[in-house]
């Protein structure tokens, strides 16, 4: 006599297997299936999206690289100024060379940029990054060794090739995600930027006092070089190159004057600001509070710029209005003369930064044509760093002529010559390039 199958008995989403019955002469009887109860239901963390970010295979080792590569961007200008100055007795030799270094990675930058998106990031940041990092050590060796002082200019000259570790970051979120869930992303790299240039000075100064003038140099070429092969060793990640020339396609120029002219003027509130700040507590005998108070600033733009990936985005009209009208608060309390206050004023002016950063960076995204997105990237990078050392001389001349308390007017006007621009300069419509919730 064969044995007796399983039961089965499905309730609701529930399948229920019964054990198979005994051999009976009595009429068998199926028990009633127990209801399994449903977990209590979640309602979802506030950092959900970022958790969600780093589940996709390969990021959380991109961004590692990322972040350790982007850390010596903080580093590598004070340590220069500072390398030098103790070496060679001399702010205006450091300050010049370290302008120079600028001024050639605003001519650089763009044309390694486009090279990456061309034959990929591994195949050309790699290359590039040795080579700025040979310029580190270089200019290293020629202050260590009183090497003439022509030698300074082109040793940092050459670290201009440094990528834009920031951009091809941002690449690679666009190449994994969809639209609707990059806002997230962007918003985790200007925190990410905040964060590395906040705690990059801080590390360069305690290297160059603390160990020895060259210290913070040498530190940052090597997490520089540690955290670009790692960023480039997870090519699974990395959008494809696209493999043409880069004269070929329309320029990201043409699609982002406005947003450069925004991004620009954003700058100069950024170094307008930095400047203003240092001279104002240093004439008022605070100088050795200028660093925690910038800390402040900036780790108000991190936090704020975290927690604008978990809202709405708005529109870029919306956060520079915010920037406007918080600019105006440090103006305020530097009349006023009380350092809580300054530092309160500094702390929600820094978090009004972090949304017009993010969503402008989100319009330039969507405005570059299609396989020029690093090269975009980058023309918005060298727009801010101009847009700060035209502030930060600004504000110099401001300090000397006005005092610190009207220089304090220069980054709110500054802001709002970027809602201006803004509001007249409207950038040029293409299908498809800009969402509507960057309007």
């Amino acid at each position: 006599m064969p044995q007796n199958p399983p039961l089965l008995a499905v309730t609701g989403s529930t399948l229920v297997v019964a054990a198979p019955a005994a051999p009976t002469t009595a009429t068998p009887t199926t028990a009633a299936p127990t209801r399994t109860p449903r977990p209590p239901r979640r309602s979802p963390h506030i950092w959900t999206p970022y958790a969600r970010l780093f589940d996709l295979p390969g990021s959380r080792g991109f961004t590692t690289g990322n972040l350790l590569a982007r850390l010596p961007m903080g580093m590598f200008g004070i340590s220069a100024v500072m390398m030098i100055a103790a070496q060679r007795g001399s702010y205006a030799l450091a300050g010049a060379v370290t302008a120079t270094g600028m001024a050639a990675t605003a001519v650089v930058g763009p044309w390694t940029a486009r090279l990456i998106d061309r034959h990929g990031q591994a195949r050309i940041a790699v290359p590039a990054t040795v080579i700025a990092v040979l310029g580190s050590l270089c200019l290293v060796v020629c202050v260590r060794t009183h090497a003439p002082a022509w030698t300074l200019f082109a040793s940092y000259a050459a670290t201009a090739t440094t990528p834009n570790i920031g951009g091809m970051a941002r690449a690679r979120w666009n190449h994994l995600l969809p639209p609707d869930a990059r806002h997230t992303a962007l918003s985790f790299e200007q925190a990410a930027d905040e964060l590395c240039f906040m705690l990059g000075p801080v590390l360069a100064a305690f290297l160059c006092t603390t160990v020895f003038p060259e210290a913070g140099t040498l530190a940052g070429a090597v997490l520089l070089l540690t955290g670009m092969l790692i960023f480039t060793a997870h090519r699974a990640t990395q959008p494809p190159a696209t493999g043409t020339p880069p004269t070929r396609g329309p320029s990201p120029l043409r699609r982002l004057p406005a947003l450069l002219g925004v991004l620009f003027a954003t700058g100069v509130v950024f170094g307008s600001m930095e400047v203003t700040s240092v001279a104002h507590l240093a004439a008022e005998g605070l100088g050795a509070a200028s660093g925690p108070v910038l800390a402040l600033q900036a780790a108000g733009s991190c936090l704020a710029g975290l927690l604008y990936g978990t809202l709405r985005p708005r529109s870029l009209t919306t956060c520079l209005c915010a920037l406007a009208v918080a600019m105006a608060l440090p103006w305020a309390a530097a009349g006023a003369g009380s350092l809580p206050l300054l530092a309160a004023a500094l702390l929600l002016a820094g978090i009004a930064t972090a949304p017009v950063m993010v969503t402008a960076m989100s319009l330039v995204q969507r405005a570059t044509p299609q396989g020029r997105l690093n090269e975009g990237m980058t023309l918005a990078v060298t727009a801010i760093l101009a847009g700060i050392a035209a502030g930060s001389a600004t504000a110099g001349q401001a300090v000397d002529h006005l005092g610190t308390t009207t220089a304090y007017a220069l980054p709110a006007a500054a802001a709002l010559l970027a809602l201006t621009l803004r509001a007249v300069w409207r950038p040029v419509h293409h299908v498809g390039a800009i969402a509507p919730a960057g309007e």
